[in-house]
C-alpha cells in the first residue's frame, strides 16, 4: 500500500480524484467529513446510548456520545504525531502531494467520531439481542429462505458494519449518505472483510467483519480504489487494514480502558485505592508528585492519573506504529497497536478488574436484560408487521404498528434479507430511551 492511495480525498460519486494541492485548507475534505458526522441524526443519537451503564442518570457517566467524542481527540493526537514522522520520511507527500501531517489527525479524528455510530442501544448486549433473535429466537424462521452469508450477518448483526451503512448508504434524494472521503472510510473500517468466513486467521482484521452484503459492491470500490491489500480468495471479500485503522481501533482501546475504570471508580464499583494501584503503574515515570499532593478530591485525583495514563498510552501506540510502520503497509501486521503494548500487562489488568467490577455489576446486568427483552420485541413486532405488508396480508394492529416508523423508513424492500436488515438497521439507530419509550407503547404502558 501507498500513503499517496491510502489519503484519498475521493467521495462517493465522483469520476475523477480530488487532489491535496487544490483544496482550501479553510475548508479541508477531511475536516467537512468530521462536520457531516457530527451534524448527522445518527451521531446525535449517541447522547441516549449506553457506553457502560445502561439508563443510567448519573451525570459523570460516559455515554456513547462522550465516549466518541473522546476517543476523536485522542484519535485526532495520534493521527498527527504519525502523520509528523510519515511526512518526515515520506517528504514528497508534502512536497508534491500537499499533505500536512494534520491531515492524518483530521482522517483518524473524523473516522474515531463515526466508530460507534452503528451501535445499537444498551451497549454490546444490544448486537448480541438482535443477532439472537435470529439464531434462537423467532427470527429462526427466516433462515431458510437466506444465504449463508446473509443469515450471517443477522445473527452476528455488526455495530462496526452497520456504521459503514449509516455512513455510506443512499436512499431516495439522499445519495451515497454522508458522502465521507475513502480516507476516512478506510480508516473507519476496523475488520475490512464480509461476514463469512467467520474469523478464518488470527489477523486482528479478522476478528469481525465490517460491511453488510447489502454494501459490499461500494465497500470494495473504496478499498480497491485505496489500493488496500485483498487477503481472501475466490467469492469471499477482504482486505488487509488501512494503516490508519489501526490507530482508530488504538484511540478506542486507550479509552475503554482507562475512561470506562473511571467510571467505575465515580460510582463506586471499584475503589479508589485499587484505582491508585492500577493507574500509578502506567504513570510512574511522569506523575508529578507534588502537583498530585494539592488534589484533595477523589474525583480530581482520578482525573489527574486519567490524564497521565491517556498520554503516556498515546505515546506508546505511535511508537508502536512507527516502528512497525514498512509491515502495516505491507499487510503484514496481524496485530492490534496496543497488543504490542509496553503497556499491555498494566491495561489487561485493568480491562479484568473492570469486567470483574463494572461491566458484570448487577446494574449493568439487569439494564441489560431489560435491554434484551426490548430489542427482540420491537424486532418481532416491526419485522412481523413490514413481512405482512408485503405480503399484502397486514392486519390494522400490523398497519398501527408501521405508523411508528418513523418516514424515512418507510420504504419499499423487494428481498426478505433487505426487510429483515431494513429493521434492524431502524431499531439499531433507537436510543435507548426511545426504545424504552416505544415498547412501553406496544405493550399497552404509555397511553398518552
Amino acid at each position: 500500500m501507498n500513503w499517496e492511495q491510502l489519503l484519498s480525498l475521493k467521495r462517493q460519486g465522483d469520476t475523477s480524484k480530488r487532489l491535496r494541492v487544490e483544496q482550501d485548507d479553510t475548508r479541508l475534505g477531511f475536516e467537512v467529513d468530521y462536520d457531516r458526522i457530527i451534524f448527522s441524526a445518527a451521531f446525535r443519537s449517541l447522547q441516549d446510548k449506553t457506553q457502560v451503564i445502561p439508563l443510567s442518570k448519573t451525570d459523570f457517566v460516559h455515554t456513547r456520545l462522550t465516549h466518541s467524542l473522546e476517543v476523536s481527540v485522542v484519535g485526532r493526537s495520534l493521527g498527527r504525531l504519525v502523520g509528523k514522522k510519515i511526512i518526515e520520511k515520506y517528504p514528497y507527500l508534502k512536497e508534491v502531494h500537499g499533505y500536512h501531517m494534520n491531515d492524518f489527525g483530521a482522517i483518524v479524528a473524523a473516522a474515531s467520531l463515526a466508530h460507534d455510530i452503528g451501535n445499537p442501544p444498551f451497549g454490546h448486549s444490544g448486537e448480541k439481542a438482535i443477532g439472537e433473535y435470529f439464531s434462537i429466537g423467532n427470527g429462526q424462521q427466516y433462515k431458510e429462505h437466506l444465504t449463508d452469508k446473509e443469515w450471517q450477518d443477522l445473527i452476528d448483526f455488526e455495530g462496526n458494519a452497520n456504521g459503514f451503512s449509516v455512513l455510506t448508504a443512499s436512499r431516495p434524494g439522499i445519495e451515497g449518505g454522508l458522502r465521507i472521503s475513502y480516507a476516512t472510510l478506510g480508516a473507519f473500517m476496523k475488520y475490512p472483510k464480509e461476514s463469512l468466513p467467520k474469523k478464518p486467521t488470527k489477523n486482528i482484521a479478522d476478528k469481525k467483519y465490517g460491511f453488510f452484503q447489502t454494501d459490499k459492491d461500494f465497500f470494495n470500490k473504496v478499498a480497491v480504489d485505496m489500493g488496500m491489500l485483498p487477503n481472501k480468495s475466490g467469492n469471499d471479500i477482504g482486505f488487509e487494514r488501512h494503516p490508519l485503522a489501526y490507530l482508530v481501533e488504538a484511540a478506542d482501546d486507550i479509552c475503554y480502558t482507562i475512561i470506562d475504570f473511571e467510571d467505575g471508580i465515580n460510582l463506586g464499583l471499584v475503589s479508589e485505592d485499587y484505582a491508585l494501584e492500577y493507574l500509578i503503574k502506567l504513570v510512574k515515570d511522569n506523575i508529578g508528585v507534588a502537583k498530585y499532593k494539592t488534589l484533595t478530591t477523589k474525583e480530581d485525583r482520578i482525573s489527574y492519573l486519567r490524564a497521565l495514563a491517556i498520554g503516556s498510552l498515546i505515546n506508546d501506540a505511535v511508537k508502536v506504529f512507527v516502528d512497525n510502520e514498512e509491515a502495516i503497509l505491507a499487510g503484514k501486521f496481524p496485530f492490534a497497536l496496543m497488543d504490542k503494548s509496553q503497556y499491555k500487562a498494566q491495561m489487561d489488568d485493568i480491562i479484568n478488574l473492570s469486567v470483574q467490577n463494572i461491566y458484570q455489576s448487577r446494574e449493568v446486568i439487569e439494564k441489560e436484560i431489560v435491554g434484551y427483552q426490548i430489542i427482540q420485541t420491537l424486532l418481532d413486532k416491526f419485522i412481523t408487521a413490514f413481512n405482512n405488508k408485503y405480503d399484502g396480508k397486514a392486519s390494522n394492529y400490523d398497519a398501527l404498528i408501521l405508523k411508528m416508523l418513523p418516514e424515512k423508513h418507510h420504504l419499499e424492500k423487494e428481498g426478505l434479507y433487505e426487510r429483515l436488515l431494513h429493521i434492524c438497521h431502524y431499531v439499531s439507530l433507537l436510543t435507548d430511551g426511545n426504545a424504552l419509550e416505544l415498547y412501553d407503547t406496544i405493550n399497552g404502558r404509555k397511553t398518552t
